[in-house]
């Protein structure tokens, strides 16, 4: 099981494209489709989730398209996951109450000795959240482009 649905993965890949346009101007969702080989009808539902979380705006018309909302500095990937999946929760049966970062453990029947791996999950759920807040969009653009250039002149991407 993964942590991240394809939605959340589509959604930072169509954002990192539109940071990718130093212009802010509006990219069609085809040629984001297009650029990074993703199914446009899906990429649809994506960025209809981005655009009511204020993280893209869009304009239609011949010339019609999207673009960053804010500044890509000022995107941080929390943000966008949680826009497009909601809560970050590790395992299937963790989920956070959404009050006081309570866990709620779907584990019920454990004989009153509380869940053996909750702890666990917590701190993963915690690792992740960190990393998200502490990683903006224009930290993504950077690194696309630096190995982007990299890869074409053959040398290994750093991470």
């Amino acid at each position: 099981m993964a942590i991240f649905s394809s939605r959340a993965e589509y959604g930072v890949r169509l954002m990192v494209e539109l940071g990718r346009q130093a212009d802010s101007k509006p990219l069609s969702l085809k040629a984001i489709a297009e650029a990074e080989n993703l199914p446009l009808a899906y990429l649809e539902q994506v960025v209809a989730l981005l655009r009511k979380a204020e993280l893209v705006n869009s304009a239609r018309g011949a010339h019609g398209g999207y673009w960053l909302a804010r500044p890509a500095e000022d995107i941080t990937m929390d943000e966008v996951v949680q826009a497009l999946d909601g809560a970050v929760a590790p395992m299937e049966c963790f989920a956070p109450t959404g009050r006081d970062d309570r866990i709620l453990c779907s584990h019920i029947d454990d004989a009153g000795r509380g869940c053996a791996t909750k702890l666990l999950w917590t701190r993963v759920q915690g690792g992740v959240i960190h990393s998200l807040k502490g990683t903006t969009l224009s930290e993504l653009v950077a690194f696309t482009r630096r190995n982007t250039k990299a890869d074409r002149a053959g040398q290994t991407l750093t991470v």
